[in-house]
């Protein structure tokens, strides 16, 4: 064990890991050394940063805080804290039946870790200087993500971020783009903008949508080269935003708008607020308005009172449609939202399974006409690493980590990670591309 090292393990969504990064830099800044998401942790402590959001994340969670509450048994590490969504959640029920676990904090409180462990042994701050930057970045070194709000509005019937998270509150614009500057400072070229709702900022503050105008100054900022778009909802879409999408070339042609589900029975049930029309206006507006834009959409499949209907005029759906990126899941029933206290969860399991199979066997094949479309083209590409015997890289229709890669062969020569390269698209795959750099 190495003394004053933590350990940090993020489970979930990219919110979580800039709550980590936050957190990191605190303990850095009373002596500490942080380590994330190690293989292999090494430290007396380690801190884990929970996901609760649906069943699989939950239980995901749990394994992992007892992987690592018997490795205290064992002796090879000395104190366990839980902090994040999960234990936000259930922090009673936590405490209960995982005592070994030194203390467990919520989502919001967990800055209280900084007080109840102190100061680094041997710390001296007179000898220390606090780094400008408020967060570590624990990805590659060129993107960063930029958390805009927390908490949510829409209470939809099936979701428990309301839950878990409380109200939407967005930052001080100025706040978020003095951070956008600081990250700059520090070599970060990308920038992943996410929140619960994103399109939703600025309404808690004044009753008016300020993500245009948020990400027109983002985009303004020199060094940004890059910004893409997370987590938008159909509702009340900001239309100037595809203005913006359209005319800066660095706010990317992307967006992430989950739309759950289709038929007009499924959208009413869930408390989704839009209908199907409204939906399929959506998306030709914005495909007219920022021509090429690459779209990733969420899907959910087995909802209280699905029905066959449901389900074929969801996957009628997704054939025109043609999203450029998608993913989907079965519904499972999280305690204390509207569909858990209303309806009864009568979608059996083998059921959602075979739905969300076929759903996703659909898009594997448009996915791979997706990409065949691209063969020829010359894209703008961005480098993350290094990985066998290729580069692997992005463009600007793919987010890191959830979306498909460009892979280009070592043995054409050296490449720089974090730097922007022409590649000339050779061939595809279902879901990634393959090529030279022009």
């Amino acid at each position: 064990m190495k003394k004053n090292q933590i350990d940090i393990i993020t489970m979930g969504c990219s919110k979580n890991l800039v709550d980590s990064e936050q957190l990191m830099r605190k303990f850095e800044n009373q002596g500490y050394v942080c380590v994330h998401d190690s293989e292999n942790p090494e430290g007396e402590t380690v801190v884990i940063n929970t996901c609760g959001f649906i069943e699989t994340a939950k239980e995901e969670s749990i394994n992992t805080i007892l992987e690592f509450v018997e490795a205290k048994k064992e002796g090879r590490l000395k104190h366990v804290y839980v902090m994040g969504c999960l234990s936000q959640r259930y922090k009673d029920e936590l405490e209960e039946s995982i005592p070994e676990v030194d203390k467990f904090y919520g989502k919001f409180n967990y800055t209280q870790l900084l007080s109840d462990l102190g100061p680094a042994e041997g710390f001296n701050p007179d000898g220390h200087t606090a780094k400008r930057l408020q967060r570590a970045v624990t990805t590659p070194s060129h993107y960063a993500y930029v958390k805009i709000a927390e908490g949510c509005d829409r209470h939809c019937a099936y979701c428990a971020i309301p839950i878990i998270t409380g109200k939407h509150t967005s930052r001080p614009m100025d706040e978020i783009l003095d951070e956008v500057r600081a990250l700059v400072a520090e070599g970060v070229k990308e920038f992943q903008v996410i929140a619960q709702e994103l399109t939703y900022y600025g309404v808690d503050i004044d009753g008016k949508h300020h993500i245009t105008e948020l990400i027109s100054r983002m985009a303004d900022i020199p060094g940004v080269e890059w910004i893409r778009l997370h987590y938008a909802y159909p509702n009340q879409f900001p239309m100037d935003l595809l203005d913006v999408m359209r005319e800066k070339p660095n706010v990317c042609n992307y967006l992430d708008i989950a739309l759950q589900h289709i038929s007009d029975h499924m959208l009413d049930r869930m408390h989704r607020h839009v209908s199907k029309q409204e939906t399929i206006d959506l998306l030709k507006t914005i495909r007219e308005r920022v021509p090429g834009i690459c779209i990733r959409t969420t899907l959910m499949v087995g909802f209280p009172g699905e029905t066959d209907e449901d389900f074929s005029e969801l996957m009628e759906f997704v054939r025109e449609a043609r999203f450029d990126r998608m993913g989907a899941f079965a519904y499972s029933e999280e305690e204390g939202t509207f569909s858990a206290k209303h309806y009864e969860d009568d979608v059996p399991e083998d059921v959602k399974q075979a739905r969300l199979d076929e759903l996703m066997d659909l898009q594997q094949e448009i996915s791979a006409q997706v990409q065949a479309e691209k063969v020829g083209r010359t894209m703008k590409v961005i480098i993350d690493r290094k990985e066998g015997e290729y580069y692997v890289g992005r463009t600007e229709y793919c987010s890191p980590e959830v979306d498909p890669e460009v892979l280009i062969p070592v043995a054409e020569g050296e490449l720089k990670i974090g730097e922007f390269y022409q590649v000339n698209i050779k061939n595809s795959d279902d879901f990634d591309l393959y090529g030279s750099v022009c």
